[in-house]
């Protein structure tokens, strides 16, 4: 039986495990990012990412320790981190490349996208800790405390990349820069260990190795190369999105918002009263029933700013307030939407949920729910409990009104109007025929009051648009509705129901 190959300093090993394991958790994340412009980000695609990950771990692990067990532990330390490094340096390309291939697709796409993400790089650096723990099992008296003081750094670094890449790198730098960013310090890391371990005696030697480095080297400088060169679909990552802002070739004034590949807002430059999308034309006839005259108007998101402009444009002197999640958005508007904002329009960056709370009962004549979170409303924001806190908020006489997308066999649309239903009195619906009858995935928008509606008016109003739409109300909604259940705070499976 050979000599057992000596155990690496104490610091070193845990710094080894600390930084690997936190490696993977800022790719994971990442991933998150990288392919929400292709395939948007809803549970199922951050459940695909954090599956895929979970099993490149699980893989990865259970490779590294068969590996200590056959080889010197020594010796697969730097190709792992090396290989690691070319793995995150391929990463950008193959998502990039890949996601314009796989745009939109369903759950298989979805979760290939997801694998080229995150599985290659997470699965090779997973394969450090065993490799780590096996070096360190020198006194069989310890392993309990080896495996315990090991396992906890890596659970220590894993939670620590999470907080920072969540908190400090995803709002300071684009994610292409943040793998780019890593794979060079794997690239380091692993240099720096085969030089430590020259001047230590450590690592067996490697048959082929310096052609071996050559061609890794040239693969992954190729790869971040790759990375850097491929078509980038953001103008700007914020926070939340990728968001980016194209003209229309057939409007000079007019702007599309894309946020996470979905079309979210149209704007013209030249014309506030300009209303592009089917849904924003039937909220335009809404807020055009309303008294005469200014209104005091709140927007549960701002995106495109489209129907606060329209406001401002249509009944001047009006008071409004918009709640934003996404701050850096307010700024890519005001920079390329043409958005200014004032004593009477007002921006607020927080949670929707957070923000109604905080207004005082009775204050707004006209309410605009148009948050999303790619085609999905937010649960938090689609519960009876928010919807009694928007009807607190709704005056006697007020109108709410909400935009919602949907998909045969319509779950979410059904179970969202009987959840508005439960804390409003009077409640209709507007889409296409072709929606309503199941037949085609569409908008359809919520209307609802304290008050009688003006369903007349409206019906007139929205079957004059450019894209007409149809009202239901009455026994006519019931009959729609069925027997939704109603979404609350402890059950709102919105991604569920909108996946059908």
């Amino acid at each position: 039986m050979g000599k057992p190959p000596r155990a690496l300093p104490s610091g070193l090993a845990t710094a080894l495990v600390f930084g690997s394991s936190g490696a993977v958790l800022v790719l994971e994340i990442v991933a998150l990012r990288l392919v929400g412009p292709y395939v948007g980000v809803t549970l199922q695609v951050s459940s695909s990412v954090i599956g895929i990950a979970l099993a490149a771990i699980a893989y990865g692990t259970w490779l590294g320790g068969r590996l200590a067990d056959r080889y010197d532990p020594r010796a697969l330390l730097v190709p792992a981190l090396l290989l690691g490094a070319i793995g995150a340096a391929v990463t950008l390309p193959l998502v990039r490349f890949g996601g314009e291939l796989l745009r939109g697709g369903a759950a298989p796409a979805v979760l290939l996208l997801a694998a080229l993400a995150v599985f290659l790089p997470a699965f090779l650096l997973s394969a450090i800790t065993p490799l780590v723990v096996k070096l360190q099992l020198s006194d069989l008296d310890r392993t309990g405390s080896v495996v315990g003081r090991l396992s906890s750094m890596g659970t220590l670094g894993a939670i620590t990349a999470t907080l920072a890449t969540g908190f400090i790198f995803v709002a300071a730098v684009p994610s292409s820069w943040i793998v780019i960013s890593l794979a060079v310090l794997l690239a380091l890391s692993g240099a720096v260990l085969a030089w430590w371990l020259r001047r230590n005696g450590g690592a067996a030697e490697l048959p082929g190795r310096p052609r071996t480095r050559a061609v890794l080297a040239s693969i992954g400088l190729v790869g971040a190369g790759l990375g850097v060169a491929s078509p980038n679909p953001c103008d700007i990552e914020t926070a939340y999105h990728c968001a980016r802002v194209q003209a229309d070739p057939s409007t000079p004034g007019g702007r599309e918002l894309i946020l996470n590949s979905a079309r979210h807002s149209y704007v013209d430059l030249d014309d506030p009263r300009h209303l592009e999308f089917a849904y924003i034309q039937w909220i335009g006839a809404v807020a055009d029933v309303l008294p005469a005259g200014p209104v005091d108007a709140l927007h549960l998101g701002g995106g495109g700013f489209t129907m606060p402009d329209y406001v401002r444009a249509t009944r001047p002197g009006s008071d409004q307030l918009v709640l934003e999640l996404d701050g850096d958005l307010v700024k890519l508007d005001r920079e390329r939407l043409g958005l200014t904002t004032g004593p009477d329009l007002r921006v607020r960056v927080g949670d929707a949920r957070v923000g109604v709370a905080s207004e005082k009962t009775d204050s707004y004549d006209f309410v605009v729910g148009d948050a999303f979170g790619h085609l999905t409303v937010p649960w938090h924001l689609a519960t009876r409990e928010m919807a009694a806190d928007i009807a607190r908020v709704t005056r006697p006489g007020g109108i709410y009104v909400q935009n919602v997308i949907d998909y045969p066999p319509d779950r979410f649309i059904r179970a969202e109007l009987a959840t508005v239903a439960a804390a409003f009195p009077h409640v209709a619906v507007i889409s296409s025929q072709e929606a309503l009858d199941g037949q085609v995935g569409a908008n359809f928008v919520i209307m609802a009051s304290k008050s009688p509606l003006p369903t007349d008016e409206v019906a007139r109003r929205v079957a004059d648009v450019k894209d007409p739409g149809v009202l239901l109300t009455g026994q006519a909604l019931t009959d729609f509705i069925d027997d939704a259940r109603v979404l609350t705070d402890d059950y709102a499976p919105v991604d569920q129901l909108l996946a059908g």
